[in-house]
Protein backbone atom coordinates (compact mmCIF):
# COMPACT_ATOMS: atom_id res chain seq x y z
CA UNK A 1 0.00 0.00 0.00
CA UNK A 2 1.34 3.28 -0.71
CA UNK A 3 0.74 6.37 0.73
CA UNK A 4 -0.34 9.68 -0.23
CA UNK A 5 1.54 12.90 1.40
CA UNK A 6 -0.79 15.67 0.85
CA UNK A 7 1.07 19.40 1.70
CA UNK A 8 -1.44 22.27 2.70
CA UNK A 9 -1.04 24.95 0.13
CA UNK A 10 1.52 27.77 0.83
CA UNK A 11 -0.75 30.44 2.76
CA UNK A 12 0.14 34.06 2.63
CA UNK A 13 -1.37 35.43 6.06
CA UNK A 14 -3.24 39.10 6.06
CA UNK A 15 -5.11 40.92 8.82
CA UNK A 16 -6.64 44.48 7.55
CA UNK A 17 -8.73 46.81 9.95
CA UNK A 18 -11.11 49.23 8.51
CA UNK A 19 -12.44 49.91 5.20
CA UNK A 20 -9.58 51.63 3.97
CA UNK A 21 -7.89 48.61 4.65
CA UNK A 22 -9.96 46.41 3.14
CA UNK A 23 -9.68 48.43 -0.01
CA UNK A 24 -6.11 48.32 0.62
CA UNK A 25 -5.31 44.57 1.15
CA UNK A 26 -7.42 44.19 -1.89
CA UNK A 27 -5.02 45.80 -3.99
CA UNK A 28 -2.46 44.15 -2.76
CA UNK A 29 -4.30 40.39 -2.92
CA UNK A 30 -5.02 41.44 -6.77
CA UNK A 31 -1.20 41.98 -7.26
CA UNK A 32 -0.13 38.77 -5.27
CA UNK A 33 -2.45 36.70 -7.70
CA UNK A 34 -0.12 37.56 -10.52
CA UNK A 35 2.94 37.25 -8.71
CA UNK A 36 2.62 34.26 -6.46
CA UNK A 37 2.29 30.50 -7.34
CA UNK A 38 -1.22 29.35 -8.48
CA UNK A 39 -2.69 27.80 -5.30
CA UNK A 40 -1.31 30.14 -2.88
CA UNK A 41 -4.08 30.53 0.03
CA UNK A 42 -4.77 33.82 1.82
CA UNK A 43 -6.18 34.09 4.90
CA UNK A 44 -6.61 36.14 8.50
CA UNK A 45 -8.82 38.99 9.28
CA UNK A 46 -10.51 40.98 6.18
CA UNK A 47 -13.42 42.68 4.73
CA UNK A 48 -15.96 42.46 2.17
CA UNK A 49 -13.47 43.43 -0.81
CA UNK A 50 -11.04 40.87 0.48
CA UNK A 51 -13.18 37.64 0.47
CA UNK A 52 -14.63 38.29 -3.02
CA UNK A 53 -10.70 38.50 -4.34
CA UNK A 54 -10.29 35.23 -2.66
CA UNK A 55 -9.83 35.93 0.53
CA UNK A 56 -10.64 33.46 3.94
CA UNK A 57 -11.51 35.55 6.68
CA UNK A 58 -11.65 33.82 10.29
CA UNK A 59 -12.89 36.72 11.82
CA UNK A 60 -14.99 39.35 10.11
CA UNK A 61 -12.81 43.11 9.78
CA UNK A 62 -15.46 45.19 11.81
CA UNK A 63 -13.95 43.37 15.34
CA UNK A 64 -10.89 45.62 14.67
CA UNK A 65 -12.79 48.78 13.33
CA UNK A 66 -12.79 50.90 16.47
CA UNK A 67 -12.12 54.39 16.65
CA UNK A 68 -10.70 56.52 19.36
CA UNK A 69 -8.52 56.38 22.47
CA UNK A 70 -10.91 55.74 25.27
CA UNK A 71 -13.68 54.44 22.75
CA UNK A 72 -11.15 51.29 22.11
CA UNK A 73 -10.50 50.55 25.85
CA UNK A 74 -14.35 48.48 25.87
CA UNK A 75 -12.96 46.92 23.39
CA UNK A 76 -9.70 45.43 24.34
CA UNK A 77 -10.23 42.40 26.10
CA UNK A 78 -12.06 40.78 22.93
CA UNK A 79 -9.43 42.13 20.02
CA UNK A 80 -6.76 40.68 22.11
CA UNK A 81 -8.07 37.89 22.64
CA UNK A 82 -8.41 37.39 18.96
CA UNK A 83 -4.73 38.30 18.28
CA UNK A 84 -3.26 36.00 20.90
CA UNK A 85 -5.94 33.50 18.87
CA UNK A 86 -4.31 34.19 15.49
CA UNK A 87 -0.71 34.52 16.27
CA UNK A 88 -0.93 30.81 18.20
CA UNK A 89 -2.52 29.68 14.98
CA UNK A 90 0.21 31.49 12.54
CA UNK A 91 2.78 30.06 15.09
CA UNK A 92 1.62 26.56 14.78
CA UNK A 93 1.45 26.77 10.95
CA UNK A 94 3.90 29.50 9.76
CA UNK A 95 2.38 31.10 6.75
CA UNK A 96 4.93 32.37 3.97
CA UNK A 97 4.60 35.53 4.88
CA UNK A 98 2.64 37.72 7.48
CA UNK A 99 1.33 41.35 6.34
CA UNK A 100 -0.63 43.56 8.03
CA UNK A 101 -2.43 46.34 6.81
CA UNK A 102 -3.32 49.61 8.62
CA UNK A 103 -4.69 48.63 12.26
CA UNK A 104 -0.98 49.52 13.22
CA UNK A 105 -1.84 49.19 17.09
CA UNK A 106 -3.62 45.48 16.47
CA UNK A 107 -0.25 44.55 13.72
CA UNK A 108 2.82 45.70 15.28
CA UNK A 109 1.83 43.64 18.26
CA UNK A 110 1.47 40.43 16.10
CA UNK A 111 3.84 40.82 13.78
CA UNK A 112 7.27 41.33 16.45
CA UNK A 113 6.44 37.96 17.94
CA UNK A 114 6.11 36.31 14.16
CA UNK A 115 9.49 37.99 13.40
CA UNK A 116 10.98 36.31 16.17
CA UNK A 117 9.66 33.01 15.16
CA UNK A 118 11.60 33.44 11.81
CA UNK A 119 8.20 34.81 9.88
CA UNK A 120 8.55 37.67 7.41
CA UNK A 121 6.33 40.43 8.14
CA UNK A 122 5.60 43.16 6.14
CA UNK A 123 3.17 46.01 6.90
CA UNK A 124 1.07 48.12 4.93
CA UNK A 125 0.55 51.72 5.42
CA UNK A 126 3.16 53.74 7.52
CA UNK A 127 1.84 54.60 10.35
CA UNK A 128 1.23 58.83 10.70
CA UNK A 129 5.06 58.95 12.73
CA UNK A 130 5.18 61.96 11.04
CA UNK A 131 1.81 63.23 12.41
CA UNK A 132 1.92 61.74 15.41
CA UNK A 133 3.16 59.31 17.84
CA UNK A 134 6.85 59.26 16.28
CA UNK A 135 7.81 57.33 19.12
CA UNK A 136 6.35 54.26 17.15
CA UNK A 137 9.50 53.53 14.59
CA UNK A 138 10.92 51.81 17.50
CA UNK A 139 7.94 49.47 17.48
CA UNK A 140 7.92 49.33 13.82
CA UNK A 141 11.84 48.42 13.77
CA UNK A 142 11.25 45.53 15.52
CA UNK A 143 8.07 44.26 14.05
CA UNK A 144 8.31 44.79 10.64
CA UNK A 145 10.90 43.56 7.79
CA UNK A 146 9.62 45.87 5.36
CA UNK A 147 7.13 48.99 5.36
CA UNK A 148 4.76 49.59 2.14
CA UNK A 149 4.10 53.39 2.54
CA UNK A 150 1.45 54.75 0.22
CA UNK A 151 2.93 58.55 0.45
CA UNK A 152 6.42 59.29 -0.77
CA UNK A 153 7.51 61.53 1.98
CA UNK A 154 7.27 58.03 4.45
CA UNK A 155 10.66 55.75 2.98
CA UNK A 156 13.18 58.61 3.77
CA UNK A 157 11.75 58.68 7.17
CA UNK A 158 11.70 55.09 7.74
CA UNK A 159 15.15 54.65 5.96
CA UNK A 160 16.64 56.42 8.52
CA UNK A 161 15.64 54.26 10.92
CA UNK A 162 16.78 51.32 9.58
CA UNK A 163 13.68 50.08 8.60
CA UNK A 164 13.30 48.86 4.93
CA UNK A 165 10.46 50.70 2.87
CA UNK A 166 8.73 51.08 -0.80
CA UNK A 167 6.65 53.68 -1.93
CA UNK A 168 3.69 52.11 -3.67
CA UNK A 169 1.13 54.75 -3.76
CA UNK A 170 -2.18 54.76 -3.24
CA UNK A 171 -4.34 52.18 -5.30
CA UNK A 172 -7.42 55.32 -4.89
CA UNK A 173 -5.15 56.84 -7.18
CA UNK A 174 -5.53 54.02 -9.78
CA UNK A 175 -9.16 53.34 -9.54
CA UNK A 176 -10.43 57.34 -9.77
CA UNK A 177 -9.80 58.84 -13.11
CA UNK A 178 -7.55 62.17 -13.54
CA UNK A 179 -11.17 63.82 -15.10
CA UNK A 180 -13.76 62.66 -12.81
CA UNK A 181 -17.11 62.48 -14.41
CA UNK A 182 -19.30 64.79 -12.63
CA UNK A 183 -22.53 64.64 -14.92
CA UNK A 184 -21.66 60.31 -15.22
CA UNK A 185 -22.18 60.40 -11.68
CA UNK A 186 -25.33 62.65 -10.99
CA UNK A 187 -26.89 60.15 -13.84
CA UNK A 188 -26.12 57.32 -12.09
CA UNK A 189 -27.65 58.80 -9.09
CA UNK A 190 -30.94 60.19 -11.11
CA UNK A 191 -30.23 63.80 -10.10
CA UNK A 192 -30.63 66.36 -12.44
CA UNK A 193 -28.43 69.16 -13.59
CA UNK A 194 -28.53 72.57 -12.75
CA UNK A 195 -28.20 74.17 -8.93
CA UNK A 196 -25.57 73.84 -6.65
CA UNK A 197 -24.79 70.42 -5.15
CA UNK A 198 -23.15 69.98 -2.05
CA UNK A 199 -22.20 65.90 -1.02
CA UNK A 200 -22.20 65.67 3.01
CA UNK A 201 -20.29 62.51 4.72
CA UNK A 202 -20.57 62.81 8.23
CA UNK A 203 -18.73 59.39 8.92
CA UNK A 204 -19.90 55.57 8.74
CA UNK A 205 -19.58 54.51 11.79
CA UNK A 206 -22.76 55.06 14.44
CA UNK A 207 -20.21 56.75 16.73
CA UNK A 208 -19.35 59.27 14.17
CA UNK A 209 -22.45 60.24 12.80
CA UNK A 210 -24.25 60.23 16.63
CA UNK A 211 -21.21 63.01 17.30
CA UNK A 212 -21.35 65.02 14.27
CA UNK A 213 -24.55 63.93 12.13
CA UNK A 214 -26.87 66.57 13.94
CA UNK A 215 -23.73 69.34 13.32
CA UNK A 216 -23.94 68.47 9.66
CA UNK A 217 -27.60 68.50 9.45
CA UNK A 218 -27.81 71.90 10.97
CA UNK A 219 -25.10 73.20 8.80
CA UNK A 220 -27.03 72.27 5.97
CA UNK A 221 -29.69 73.88 7.21
CA UNK A 222 -28.24 77.16 7.20
CA UNK A 223 -27.02 76.55 3.53
CA UNK A 224 -30.34 76.13 2.67
CA UNK A 225 -31.41 79.12 4.30
CA UNK A 226 -28.67 81.49 2.58
CA UNK A 227 -28.83 79.67 -0.95
CA UNK A 228 -32.34 78.18 -1.68
CA UNK A 229 -31.38 76.51 -4.66
CA UNK A 230 -28.45 74.38 -2.83
CA UNK A 231 -28.94 70.83 -3.37
CA UNK A 232 -27.65 68.03 -0.35
CA UNK A 233 -26.19 64.28 -1.02
CA UNK A 234 -25.81 62.25 1.92
CA UNK A 235 -24.13 58.81 1.40
CA UNK A 236 -25.76 56.10 3.96
CA UNK A 237 -22.82 53.47 4.38
CA UNK A 238 -25.69 50.78 5.00
CA UNK A 239 -28.90 50.32 6.13
CA UNK A 240 -28.35 51.05 9.68
CA UNK A 241 -26.59 53.78 9.00
CA UNK A 242 -29.69 55.17 7.17
CA UNK A 243 -32.03 54.45 9.97
CA UNK A 244 -29.82 56.94 12.14
CA UNK A 245 -30.12 59.42 10.13
CA UNK A 246 -34.04 58.97 9.48
CA UNK A 247 -34.45 61.12 12.97
CA UNK A 248 -31.59 63.89 11.54
CA UNK A 249 -34.14 64.10 8.55
CA UNK A 250 -37.39 64.09 10.58
CA UNK A 251 -36.25 67.28 12.27
CA UNK A 252 -34.99 69.23 9.14
CA UNK A 253 -38.15 68.58 7.11
CA UNK A 254 -37.30 71.64 4.16
CA UNK A 255 -33.68 70.20 3.01
CA UNK A 256 -33.23 69.31 -0.48
CA UNK A 257 -31.89 66.06 0.41
CA UNK A 258 -30.83 62.95 -1.82
CA UNK A 259 -29.76 59.85 0.68
CA UNK A 260 -27.70 57.31 -1.50
CA UNK A 261 -27.24 53.41 -0.45
CA UNK A 262 -23.65 53.91 -0.19
CA UNK A 263 -21.65 54.85 -3.18
CA UNK A 264 -20.21 57.78 -1.62
CA UNK A 265 -17.20 57.94 -4.09
CA UNK A 266 -19.84 58.94 -6.95
CA UNK A 267 -22.00 60.94 -4.75
CA UNK A 268 -18.56 63.07 -4.53
CA UNK A 269 -17.84 62.91 -7.77
CA UNK A 270 -21.80 64.31 -8.75
CA UNK A 271 -21.05 67.19 -6.10
CA UNK A 272 -19.55 70.75 -6.23
CA UNK A 273 -18.30 70.87 -2.56
CA UNK A 274 -17.90 68.42 0.15
CA UNK A 275 -18.26 68.95 4.12
CA UNK A 276 -16.74 66.06 4.95
CA UNK A 277 -15.44 63.89 8.65
CA UNK A 278 -11.66 63.86 8.75
CA UNK A 279 -10.48 60.30 7.29
CA UNK A 280 -9.15 58.52 4.38
CA UNK A 281 -12.35 59.84 2.24
CA UNK A 282 -10.61 63.12 2.70
CA UNK A 283 -7.91 62.00 -0.12
CA UNK A 284 -11.07 60.26 -1.81
CA UNK A 285 -12.43 64.07 -2.32
CA UNK A 286 -8.96 65.33 -3.15
CA UNK A 287 -8.54 62.95 -5.59
CA UNK A 288 -12.27 63.79 -7.44
CA UNK A 289 -10.56 67.47 -6.97
CA UNK A 290 -13.20 68.80 -4.94
CA UNK A 291 -13.02 71.81 -2.81
CA UNK A 292 -14.22 70.84 0.97
CA UNK A 293 -14.07 71.67 4.15
CA UNK A 294 -12.91 68.62 6.26
CA UNK A 295 -14.35 68.59 9.91
CA UNK A 296 -14.51 66.26 13.08
CA UNK A 297 -15.98 65.41 16.72
CA UNK A 298 -14.84 63.28 19.36
CA UNK A 299 -15.21 62.97 22.50
CA UNK A 300 -13.51 65.26 24.93
CA UNK A 301 -10.58 62.90 26.37
CA UNK A 302 -9.59 61.55 23.11
CA UNK A 303 -9.64 64.97 21.69
CA UNK A 304 -6.52 66.10 24.23
CA UNK A 305 -5.12 63.26 23.79
CA UNK A 306 -4.73 63.74 19.83
CA UNK A 307 -3.81 67.12 20.79
CA UNK A 308 -1.40 66.09 22.72
CA UNK A 309 0.66 63.72 20.51
CA UNK A 310 0.39 65.64 17.06
CA UNK A 311 3.04 67.12 15.68
CA UNK A 312 1.44 69.05 12.69
CA UNK A 313 -1.32 71.92 12.55
CA UNK A 314 -3.33 70.14 9.97
CA UNK A 315 -5.19 66.50 10.21
CA UNK A 316 -6.92 66.46 6.56
CA UNK A 317 -4.99 64.20 4.17
CA UNK A 318 -5.07 66.93 1.49
CA UNK A 319 -3.68 69.23 3.54
CA UNK A 320 -0.97 67.17 4.81
CA UNK A 321 0.13 65.91 1.84
CA UNK A 322 0.68 68.96 0.04
CA UNK A 323 2.43 70.49 3.76
CA UNK A 324 0.18 73.54 4.28
CA UNK A 325 -3.62 74.70 4.17
CA UNK A 326 -5.38 74.30 1.43
CA UNK A 327 -8.61 73.25 2.60
CA UNK A 328 -10.24 74.60 5.88
CA UNK A 329 -10.17 72.23 8.89
CA UNK A 330 -13.05 73.49 11.53
CA UNK A 331 -12.83 70.57 14.55
CA UNK A 332 -14.06 69.62 17.91
CA UNK A 333 -16.08 73.11 19.52
CA UNK A 334 -15.29 75.18 16.44
CA UNK A 335 -16.91 73.08 14.88
CA UNK A 336 -20.82 74.79 15.17
CA UNK A 337 -23.33 74.54 12.44
CA UNK A 338 -22.48 78.27 11.59
CA UNK A 339 -19.00 78.08 10.81
CA UNK A 340 -19.61 75.11 8.58
CA UNK A 341 -22.05 76.45 6.09
CA UNK A 342 -20.01 79.57 6.13
CA UNK A 343 -16.87 77.71 5.28
CA UNK A 344 -18.82 75.30 3.04
CA UNK A 345 -20.77 78.27 0.85
CA UNK A 346 -17.32 79.69 0.72
CA UNK A 347 -15.97 76.66 -0.82
CA UNK A 348 -18.86 76.01 -3.04
CA UNK A 349 -18.94 79.65 -4.49
CA UNK A 350 -14.80 80.67 -4.78
CA UNK A 351 -14.05 80.02 -8.65
CA UNK A 352 -10.69 80.87 -8.54
CA UNK A 353 -10.18 79.03 -5.41
CA UNK A 354 -11.47 75.84 -6.97
CA UNK A 355 -9.17 76.59 -10.13
CA UNK A 356 -6.30 76.18 -8.04
CA UNK A 357 -7.23 73.53 -6.03
CA UNK A 358 -7.45 71.55 -8.98
CA UNK A 359 -4.07 71.91 -10.29
CA UNK A 360 -3.24 70.82 -6.90
CA UNK A 361 -4.73 67.93 -6.58
CA UNK A 362 -4.13 66.61 -10.11
CA UNK A 363 -0.16 66.98 -9.34
CA UNK A 364 -0.95 65.03 -6.10
CA UNK A 365 -3.27 62.40 -8.17
CA UNK A 366 -0.62 62.19 -10.50
CA UNK A 367 2.19 61.39 -7.23
CA UNK A 368 0.01 58.88 -5.83
CA UNK A 369 -0.15 56.88 -9.05
CA UNK A 370 1.85 54.56 -9.00
CA UNK A 371 0.06 50.65 -9.94
CA UNK A 372 -0.72 50.49 -6.74
CA UNK A 373 -1.68 46.77 -6.95
CA UNK A 374 1.81 45.78 -8.81
CA UNK A 375 4.16 47.36 -6.67
CA UNK A 376 3.36 46.33 -3.29
CA UNK A 377 2.79 42.64 -4.66
CA UNK A 378 6.58 42.78 -6.15
CA UNK A 379 7.68 44.56 -3.05
CA UNK A 380 6.26 41.28 -0.54
CA UNK A 381 7.46 38.76 -3.10
CA UNK A 382 10.97 40.61 -3.07
CA UNK A 383 10.88 39.78 0.44
CA UNK A 384 9.90 36.33 0.25
CA UNK A 385 13.18 36.04 -1.82
CA UNK A 386 15.33 37.60 0.28
CA UNK A 387 14.34 35.50 3.31
CA UNK A 388 13.91 32.22 1.61
CA UNK A 389 16.41 29.66 2.76
CA UNK A 390 19.18 28.84 0.32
Amino acid sequence: MTLTLTLTPPCVAIVAGEPSGDLLATSLLNGLHQVLPEGTRYSGIGGPRMTAAGFDAHWPMDKLTVRGYVEALKHIPEILGIRNKIKRQLLAEPPLVFVGVDAPDFNFGLEQPLREAGIPTVHLVCPSIWALRGGRIKKIAKAVDHMLCVFPFETALLEKAGVAASYVGHPLADEIPLEPDVAGARRELGIAEGGPMIAVLPGSRRSEVELIGPTFFDAMELMQRHEPTVRFLLPAANPALRELFRPLVEAHPNLSLTITDGRAQTAMTAADAILVKSGTVTLEAALLKKPMVISYKVPWLTGQIMKRQGYLPYVGLPNILVGRFVVPEILQHFATPEALADATLQQLNDDANRRTLTEIFTDMHIALRQNTSQKAAEAVARVLETRRPH
